[in-house]
């Protein structure tokens, strides 16, 4: 943070929301927008072009996502603190965020000046959490003494089961009746959830768990 305010990179994808945010950020003394982007990969250029203080990132977005971004900016040594502002309270978006390395978790139904109390929170090197998942995080850590437990939902409980038999994403679009974008999310919250590398290492951490059943 510097004289000039708290720099801030804004990213999200849909821009009306975008360019509202960063409108209200501007009318706030504290801040100062020196960036914006609408997409992972934009705001990793974004970001090393202006060096802000700190980068308020949304979690779903086309392309890369916001957790994939944060480790970007973490592998890249990036010093700006990162707040994730977004819609979702799934436990994945929220535990992979903050696994990542992200400094605070919060729902864009914040009002304006406990969002502004957050960011000048954050910039100071402290995280921040919405109440309404806050809950989610303790239970996380209580998980994390009992791994056996990783907290699959029923959904990614049966996609795993379709993993353990060598079905293809394609095939397990087809067997559950969604999209294949979707199979592709749920597997990519159970590799968070069980903290497996792919899918195999997944199905085998599964199997020693007692989840599933050997399928041979």
């Amino acid at each position: 943070m510097n004289d000039g305010g708290i720099r801030l990179v804004v990213v999200d994808d849909h821009t009306l929301f975008r360019r509202g945010l960063v409108s209200l950020l501007e009318d706030m003394p504290e801040f100062h927008v020196v960036g914006e982007a609408s997409d992972g990969i934009q705001a990793l250029e974004v970001v090393a072009a202006h060096n802000p203080d700190l980068v308020l990132l949304d979690v779903n977005m086309p392309g890369m996502d916001g957790i994939e971004t944060v480790q970007a900016l973490r592998q890249r040594k990036i010093k700006a603190h990162i707040l994730m502002l977004t819609i979702s309270q799934g436990d994945a978006d929220l535990l992979g965020a903050i696994r990542a390395g992200a400094d605070g978790y919060l729902l864009k139904n914040t009002e304006p000046e406990d969002l502004r109390k957050a960011l000048i929170r954050v910039a100071e090197g402290k995280g921040v959490l919405s109440p309404e998942v806050t809950a989610q995080v303790m239970r996380a850590a209580m998980q994390t003494a009992n791994p056996a437990q990783p907290g699959l939902s029923d959904r990614e409980m049966e996609v795993l089961r379709c993993l353990a038999t060598g079905l293809t994403t394609h095939q397990i679009s087809r067997d559950l009746f969604i999209s294949e974008n979707t199979v592709k999310t749920h597997v990519r919250h159970i590799l968070e959830k069980m903290e497996a590398e792919n899918r195999v290492e997944a199905v085998g951490k599964a199997m020693k768990m007692g989840l599933i059943r050997s399928q041979q």
